[in-house]
């Protein structure tokens, strides 16, 4: 049969009278219309107008042939309306480019129609339908992640959920939960997803409370969770229940906690039993607990607040010589090097309770002054974070009271805030001494100390009586008093989204003259709008409008809380617009910065989005784009991040310079020489710039932090905003959103002490005490291991070396110019150079070469076995695994590291206990007795 080369007959068809031809003709097009399409375009009209007659019985064959003309003329939207009007003629299981083309039209349509909150629109049922099918087709494939795709975008639940039974449930639950946290941008829609997770979970043979846990901390249900736990301890899978407590302490705010612990049943025996001085009893309690005490113990946080204290103190590798050498190399009667060691000295110490540092150099400490002082008194809170049952013995030389009267006000002060920062985020015990040392007290520098202590130990918990008294600071309209009170209000509310609160430091902020008390509130603002996405963006219109560019500078902030960690495409786009366009420097940096709070979650975009602003004629928005980097990328070791900022470490501009050191060492925090080949020569460079008398203060200062920073914690901690199951960290963004403000006031440096996440394998069993047991790290051990000690400088080998050099150079240069005169052969000289420089290798090859024979023979392992408490870093746990015989096996199958409830595989036998080394409460006492002496004068009484 010869092939057709023209559609005309078949169309010459359709004027016939009797209906049979018709339907011929309109099936012959039907296959021949991708071919002969633009003859057949000539008489579309002829069959719209089949399509419309009634009378016609082929109607949806006509709407088909319609719909593929105007589909190969590229009319998409009139194709669309065609095949919808084909019906059942439409075929969805073709695998042409032309049904695929539709259905993804379709389906865009659809979702359009779904999402779009003005448009009231009814939904056309034929365009229903079409998709209807298309989520069948999927179901028949298999293609079930797909249909859930289409089903969240066009947010039908009903989908999801039938989708989720027809396929393996617990993995495509867990793949939902992941696109619903990182992509499903609407809030009130998430929460609908994650409420059917949660019955969904619920479903399955095998309940993930884990991930339900989850989801009802976004939820923010605290009644289904303590009902859950009470499930748990009844059902006697405690280990479960303790496990999900340690999940809910690391993940949810103070007042959901206590919402939690409220609802869990009371005890017969008193709750008050377990007072802060029973600390020595502890060893004996937990077997004698009941599991609900213990799961409100966990949840108070004290549980894993105590062990990740013992895990500092146990780890500890600070190597106290770089900071001497530090020291040494800045002059410390100037303030702003004795604040920079002060603040290095804590961040490397921040929760290790080793004061080694401070007691070596008293007379170093001594001549700090005025806010100096301050902050240097405060920085014992970041060294003692945690020690919560101490905390009053610690500061007690420190702390207002009649015995202390000759004390400075500056280190009652930076007392009380350090009293907030041991006890950040877990201040139950301490609100009401800051509370009154707040109300007496007219000085407004305890005033400040006492307004921060009570900001960081109340976070989030809304405490109306605590943020009344701060109110009551910040209408003493006192500049220094009043920046902390507006700061700290903003904590107290954290995340509440109180309307009422806005509009009272708003208000006032409109008010005062002071500076420094409408920056104070505009930081406080948005922690108030944490985590509120859509419903902060009134508000942000409003700051944003506002002609104060301070507040606008607040404005940019609350996009950063509102929408941090969401990757927002719209929060984005208006950060880089302000970053671009606003007139006042300070809010261009701020929307810069803001960057890389909004993309925490995707930190391979953001070296991306900031290459071109690194490279702005403005250096205010070239310091963001740094931080930016550093606050997305802290603990990666991203390299994109640290090429773009290597050539920003010798920019023009001190600040710049300052802003890059300290982001580098937050991308390269607990990363090695094996894992990031750039580690070496960033130290390197930081010392350097220590050590050169040429270099400006601000650069120093920031390549000193860094130095602080890349060791914080004694090596022990990273830098996390996200927490190991991708929820927002939530004390970890607050505290590295103060901190940035240390630009304005360096006290809050101290901040970033709360972003500081220790990093280890911490196994307990069902009493939560510390086993002995033993996993596998199967990596090499140098590849995660902590950096070496380094060596103090051998001053007399050097010098001998230096001296022996010069006079022989000197001779053999005279000798050979004398032999040599008639040759007129000078290079020998040259060579004589080399040789001494030979022997000088020589030797050195000598000395290595003892060495090397034993790390010849020595090949190091593929693996390494840890202990219970060992550091194991981010990067490490893929390559964690428990060995086959142990004993003891995690609760937890997926995502082992940082607490976890050990399984007991043979509980008849008698446990090997890791006992606590940190110092107890008793020979604490005694410890901070010793420690006030250097501080006040005292006689020996035998001298009598």
């Amino acid at each position: 049969m010869t092939a057709l080369t023209s559609a005309n007959g078949i169309i010459a068809l359709l004027d016939e009278q009797q209906p049979e031809l018709k339907v011929y003709a309109l099936q012959q097009l039907n296959s021949l219309v991708d071919e002969f399409w633009a003859e057949i375009s000539d008489s579309i009209a002829k069959i719209e107008i089949l399509y419309e007659d009634n009378a016609f019985s082929q109607r949806e064959l006509a709407a088909l042939v319609a719909s593929k003309v105007y589909y190969n003329l590229g009319e998409l939207d009139d194709s669309l309306t065609f095949a919808l009007g084909a019906g059942k003629a439409f075929d969805l299981s073709e695998h042409t480019e032309y049904v695929e083309t539709i259905i993804s039209k379709c389906i865009d349509k659809y979702i359009n129609l779904r999402t779009s909150e003005d448009t009231p629109e009814k939904i056309d049922p034929r365009l229903q339908d079409i998709v209807e099918r298309m989520f069948q087709r999927c179901a028949e494939d298999c293609e079930y992640e797909q249909a859930i795709g289409i089903a969240l975008e066009s947010r039908r639940l009903d989908i999801i959920k039938t989708i989720i039974q027809k396929g393996d449930s617990s993995k495509l639950l867990s793949y939902v939960l992941d696109v619903c946290m990182t992509l499903v941008q609407n809030l009130e829609f998430r929460n609908e997803v994650l409420r059917l997770l949660v019955d969904l979970y619920k479903t399955l043979d095998n309940p993930d409370y884990i991930s339900i846990s989850q989801c009802l901390v976004h939820l923010n249900d605290a009644s289904s969770c303590a009902s859950m736990l009470k499930s748990l301890v009844e059902k006697k899978d405690e280990l479960m229940a303790y496990q999900i407590s340690f999940d809910l302490e690391e993940n949810a705010t103070q007042e959901f906690l206590s919402k939690v612990a409220a609802e869990l049943p009371v005890e017969q025996s008193t709750e008050e039993e377990k007072t802060e001085g029973d600390v020595e009893m502890e060893e004996d309690k937990p077997k004698n607990d009941t599991p609900y005490k213990k799961i409100k113990s966990i949840l108070s946080g004290e549980e894993s607040i105590r062990l990740h204290l013992e895990f500092l103190y146990r780890n500890n590798h600070t190597d106290l010589l770089i900071l001497k050498n530090t020291k040494n190399a800045l002059e410390s009667r100037n303030s702003i090097y004795h604040s920079a060691v002060t603040f290095a000295n804590a961040f490397m110490q921040a929760g290790t309770t080793s004061d080694e540092f401070l007691r070596q150099n008293l007379d170093w400490l001594s001549r700090a002054t005025n806010w100096s002082k301050f902050s240097a008194t405060a920085a014992l809170g970041v060294i003692h974070k945690g020690q919560l049952a101490q905390s009053m013995n610690l500061l007690a030389p420190y702390l207002p009271s009649e015995s202390n009267a000759g004390n400075s006000p500056y280190s009652e002060g930076g007392s009380l805030y350090a009293l907030g920062l041991i006890n950040a985020n877990h201040g139950a015990e301490v609100l009401n001494y800051l509370k009154t040392a707040l109300k007496d007290t007219n000085d407004d520098v305890i005033q400040h100390g006492a307004c921060l202590g009570l900001g960081v130990a109340g976070m989030a918990t809304a405490n109306e009586a605590i943020y009344d008294d701060l109110k009551n600071v910040l209408f003493g309209d006192n500049a220094v008093a009043g920046e902390a009170a507006g700061l700290s209000m903003g904590l107290i509310m954290l995340g509440t989204g109180n309307e009422e609160a806005v509009e009272e430091m708003l208000q006032y902020a409109h008010e005062t003259q002071h500076e420094k008390i409408i920056r104070g509130l505009a930081i406080g603002i948005p922690f108030i709008m944490y985590g509120k996405e859509e419903q902060a963006d009134d508000l942000i219109q409003k700051l944003l409008e506002d002609k104060d560019a301070v507040l606008r500078y607040g404005g940019i902030y609350t996009i950063a809380m509102a929408y941090s960690g969401t990757g927002n495409n719209k929060a984005i786009r208006r950060l880089l617009h302000i970053a671009v366009s606003d007139v006042n420097d300070d809010v261009r940096r701020a929307a810069v910065t803001s960057l890389g709070f909004v993309l925490l979650r995707n930190p391979k975009q953001v070296p991306r989005i900031v290459q071109l602003l690194a490279e702005s004629y403005n250096p205010h928005v070239r310091y963001g784009a740094t931080l930016a980097l550093g606050i997305s990328c802290a603990g990666t070791g991203y390299l994109d991040a640290l090429e773009l900022l290597e050539p920003m470490t010798k920019d023009p501009v001190d600040f710049v310079r300052q802003g890059a050191f300290m982001s580098q060492a937050m991308i390269l925090i607990q990363q090695t020489e094996n894992t990031n080949p750039k580690v070496a020569s960033v130290r390197k460079l930081y010392e350097k710039i220590i050590s050169d008398k040429h270099e400006d203060p601000m650069a120093k200062f920031g390549a000193v932090l860094a130095q602080g920073i890349i060791d914080a914690g004694g090596r022990n901690v990273t830098i996390s905003l996200l927490s190991k199951t991708g929820h927002a960290n939530m004390p970890a963004i607050v505290g590295m959103a103060v901190f940035t403000q240390f630009w304005y006031w360096y006290p809050l440096t101290h901040m970033l002490s709360l972003a500081f996440t220790p990093t280890a394998v911490i196994g307990l069993n069902k009493n939560l005490e510390t086993p002995r047991f033993e996993f596998v790290s199967n990596a090499k051990p140098s590849l995660f291991a902590y950096p070496p000690a380094i060596k103090p400088p051998s001053a007399t080998v050097v010098e001998k070396v230096a001296t022996a050099v010069l006079s022989t150079t000197a001779k053999a240069k005279a000798r050979a110019k004398k032999i040599e005169k008639e040759k007129g052969d000078q290079m020998d000289i040259d060579e004589d150079k080399h040789s001494v420089k030979d022997e000088e290798t020589n030797e050195d090859e000598k000395k290595e070469g003892r060495k090397s024979p034993s790390q010849k023979k020595k090949k190091e392992d593929n693996f390494e076995i840890l202990e219970n408490m060992a550091r194991v870093v981010p990067a490490q746990l893929k390559h964690i695994a428990f060995k086959e015989d142990s004993r003891y096996t995690p609760v937890k199958k997926e995502n082992v590291g940082g607490i976890i409830m050990l399984i007991d595989n043979k509980p008849d036998e008698e446990e090997d206990l890791i006992q606590p080394r940190v110092p107890a409460a008793d020979s604490t006492t005694r410890a901070a007795e010793e420690e006030a002496a250097p501080f006040e004068p005292f006689e020996y009484p035998f001298e009598e």
